[in-house]
């Protein structure tokens, strides 16, 4: 092995970073049990919002539950 070369253990790996919006999930916890439609980058869904977290939003819509990441989160209102 050429002495510049480094062996694969030691090489850094890529570290994924999701940017956290406070805000964005502020605003989706204070519609906690209301209705609510998420237009998100694969489309738009109607339903209750169950639990907020920093990355994701799970929402009820006819008792199924969706949990859609708050990154593909484009805009939403209470309904």
């Amino acid at each position: 092995m050429n002495s510049s070369m480094q062996p694969m253990s030691h090489m850094p790996h890529p570290i994924v970073v999701y940017p956290v919006d406070p805000y964005v999930v502020e605003a989706l916890k204070c519609l906690i049990g209301k209705p609510v439609v998420l237009e998100t980058s694969r489309g738009r869904i109607n339903g209750c919002i169950v639990e907020v977290k920093p990355d994701h939003v799970v929402l009820d819509t006819n008792g199924r539950r969706f949990f859609v990441r708050i990154s593909e989160i484009v805009w939403f209102m209470p309904i």
